[in-house]
């Protein structure tokens, strides 16, 4: 189902070429784009998903989850359920560790909605079952160094916080709470919210939707709350939570991170806003431009993405239409797709292994078994079987997973797969040298240290 109206790019003022040079050199520099959709006065006017991504599919955003949660607060003081200035010892009362200290006694929504809470670390690691299932209790419980106000870092926890204040102040998770004001208007259904073991959405990450169903919250911040003619959101509340509230400039690796940071919104550097997640998933409003771009992405540096944005289509933009004009924009984004393994479809190792059973003494990965198209991995006493495709990407696990795989050598075989709904994939290696078994398996990205398992059958 299309949410947004479709026109060209001529028709809306934009070279179709830039666009095209845009896709280019995103598959030349870019690890994995998942999909692009580019809105121009309020129409889509190029679209694309790289196979096996594809448009039904929900993609987890990270962190642009947290500007919906900002969306809500923005909601929530409209109908004067709270303010900035509430502080979050009084919101959050049977959270609250045995002794609060001056700064905790401080710390208002404000403060957690610009990510100056005071913390000097991000407080996101305290947010899984290791610290109990009560995730908030854990947070606050951590020394607050700096006054609030007084010092910024990024901390995903704190957005966790607004969630959990906006669960107890309206008695419904934010996904309940959101669903009537902004999704159901805007046609955004089958969206997921990740949820802590106490049933409250994790705010600052977790959210899953389509492509599309990004760019129509982007198109609603762009018209600054108003949609069909009724509004959604108060004007004056978008135009706060995406200008500068805190400055950014010493403390970001990223370029355009340095740019300053509002109310879970990011300021852009050429011009305009957005909302930003781990491994590029970018929503970006580009309010000069009547514009808005949305990317999913599994990038390790995602400021990549965002050069090339402003290197070939920011430039694009035109203040009145352009002549069609004959170029390979449509067919190129129907056509995308990741690359697939290369290498050979078969091997004599497969008569001599087939169906063979290899185990390991691993806790985690505890067999391997190869049939032709089909990896099955066992994982204790489950079995998960991995079809996969020559020069093609095959479906699994009720089309959640998709893979190719293809041999390198006779006694060696390579399988890709990509979940999508996230931005990760898995490569297994297999070895069959020596009657034996070698199995790794690495991932695409990850926080912190790219997971590696290195096995040898026994």
């Amino acid at each position: 189902m299309t949410l947004l109206p479709r026109s060209t790019p001529e028709a809306e003022g934009i070279s179709p070429a830039a666009i095209l040079d845009f896709v280019a050199a995103a598959e030349e520099q870019l690890e994995s784009l998942h999909s692009l959709i580019l809105v121009r006065h309020g129409r889509v006017v190029a679209e694309g998903w790289w196979d096996p991504y594809a448009a039904v599919h929900p993609h987890l955003m990270f962190s642009v989850s947290k500007s919906f949660t900002a969306t809500a607060v923005g909601l929530a003081i409209s109908e004067g359920l709270l303010t900035l200035a509430d502080l979050v010892v009084d919101l959050l009362p049977d959270d609250l560790p045995a002794q609060i200290d001056p700064h905790l006694a401080q710390l208002t929504v404000r403060h957690l909605l610009t990510m100056t809470t005071g913390h000097p670390t991000d407080t996101v690691s305290l947010a899984d079952d290791s610290h109990g299932d009560n995730w908030a209790r854990a947070i606050l419980a951590q020394p607050l160094e700096f006054a609030p106000g007084t010092h910024y870092v990024y901390n995903s926890g704190a957005s966790y916080l607004l969630s959990a204040i906006l669960q107890r102040l309206t008695g419904e998770r934010l996904f309940d709470y959101l669903t009537p004001r902004l999704f159901d208007p805007l046609g955004i259904v089958g969206a997921t919210w990740q949820t802590c073991p106490r049933g409250i959405d994790a705010g600052g990450w977790g959210l899953s939707i389509t492509t599309e169903q990004l760019a129509t919250f982007g198109q609603l911040l762009l018209q600054r709350g108003e949609w069909n003619g009724t509004r959604l959101v108060p004007a004056d509340w978008i135009d706060e939570a995406t200008e500068i509230q805190v400055e950014t400039s010493g403390t970001e690796h990223d370029l355009d991170g340095r740019q300053g940071y509002g109310y879970q919104f990011w300021r852009n550097r050429p011009t305009g806003y957005r909302a930003d997640g781990a491994f590029g998933q970018f929503c970006l409003v580009l309010p000069e431009q009547d514009a808005v771009i949305v990317l999913t992405s599994a990038l390790p540096v995602a400021q990549r993405a965002l050069d090339l944005v402003w290197e070939h289509l920011l430039p694009a933009f035109t203040d009145h239409p352009i002549p069609e004009i004959e170029t390979a924009l449509s067919g190129t984004l129907a056509s995308l797709t990741l690359p697939t393994v290369l290498g050979e479809r078969s091997s004599p190792t497969m008569n001599r292994v087939a169906g063979i059973r290899f185990d390991f003494d691993d806790p985690q990965v505890t067999g391997a078994t190869l049939e032709p198209g089909l990896l099955t991995i066992s994982r204790g006493r489950v079995d998960r079987p991995l079809a996969f495709g020559h020069g093609e990407w095959v479906a699994s696990d009720d089309g959640r997973v998709w893979a190719s795989g293809a041999w390198l050598s006779p006694a060696a075989l390579v399988v890709r797969a990509h979940n999508v709904g996230t931005p990760f994939s898995r490569t297994y290696t297999l070895d069959f040298s020596n009657d034996t078994l070698t199995l790794d398996i690495t991932q695409n990205v990850a926080f912190g240290d790219l997971p590696h398992t290195h096995l040898v059958s026994r």
